[in-house]
């Protein structure tokens, strides 16, 4: 049984594709896939793989949630699951931490390392979602200020702005941390709005198009934003409707070039570490494109007489 873990990232349609997984559940199922979600994952699975409190009673609790997910993996190899995919976005860390550190996933590589350490191995392949990094971070900030979050200072958005870390470094992180594993990279831009595409490309079936276009929690446009926190911050934010748009023209420049650069570093090859997932509606050019047009033809020797002028 292939083991897939979808890392997210947050912000990235993560929870809109969770939500087609469930929605098709049924389906999946006949042609062998399984799904483990946040319901499942959020409701004990994960407990003890991450560190925190020692136990009173002395209890291994990452040796107990190793044994956990045994049996479960078990299970659903006697129901004659072939491919179980587990979608969990708090595997990477979480947006709360990325904007108190100001840093993208900063512990990933040793977060993720405890997971396939949890799996016993098991894990053959993992997909990542990422996006560019200008929208991602007004995406993430929109998210916190909706929960109450303080609204980001100008030297915290240029803090973010010329952070040195990007996607890049997070991928190299992922795949140092599970080696063997193949690491899908979707970009958002191309599969934010398409989960049947992405589950596609990472499980190889056909896969079902019900469900396919839910979205949800997505970022909260001015005006609801507005409605949404205290009267005090709604007056700090921006008048007008639309999209809020918290960093200046030459961060959000300064944001976009990293993210290119990430998307060429993937499409050269990552230094094999992970590959590029490319947009299966469009197809790439050849290596060696057809001749046409390279010969003249009677249309283009055709002598047309020009009336006299008298």
């Amino acid at each position: 049984m292939k083991v897939i873990l979808h890392t997210g990232a947050h912000r990235c349609a993560t929870t809109s594709f969770q939500e087609y997984m469930r929605q098709n559940a049924q389906p999946l199922a006949r042609q062998g896939i399984g799904f483990w979600g946040p319901h499942r994952t959020r409701g004990g699975l994960f407990h003890g793989i991450q560190p925190g409190p020692a136990p009173a009673n002395g209890r291994d609790l990452v040796q107990r949630a190793q044994g956990r997910l045994q049996i479960q993996m078990a299970s659903c190899r006697e129901r004659g699951v072939q491919q179980l995919l587990v979608s969990e976005e708090n595997m990477l860390g979480s947006v709360r931490a990325n904007l108190r550190i100001g840093d993208l996933y900063s512990g990933a590589g040793e977060r993720m390392a405890r997971m396939f350490q949890a799996f016993g191995g098991a894990v053959t392949d993992a997909a990542l979602s990422i996006r560019s990094l200008d929208s991602y971070w007004t995406s993430a900030l929109a998210y916190a200020v909706a929960r109450g979050h303080k609204l980001p200072s100008a030297g915290g958005l240029e803090r973010l702005a010329q952070a040195p870390r990007s996607w890049r470094d997070v991928i190299t992180d992922i795949a140092c941390a599970m080696p063997g594993v193949r690491l899908h990279v979707l970009p958002f831009e191309t599969f934010g709005s398409r989960p049947e595409a992405a589950l596609a490309a990472v499980t190889g079936i056909e896969a079902p198009r019900t469900h396919a276009r839910v979205r949800l929690n997505a970022s909260l446009c001015l005006q609801d934003l507005r409605a949404s926190v205290p009267s005090a911050v709604a007056a700090d934010l921006p008048q007008g409707s639309g999209r809020w748009r918290p960093f200046d023209d030459a961060q959000t420049a300064s944001l976009r070039e990293a993210y290119a650069d990430d998307i060429m570093w993937l499409a050269a090859g990552a230094d094999g570490l992970a590959t590029l997932v490319h947009d299966p509606d469009k197809q790439a050019a050849d290596t060696n494109p057809p001749d046409i047009g390279l010969t003249r033809g009677r249309p283009d020797d055709k002598q047309r007489r020009m009336a006299g002028s008298g």
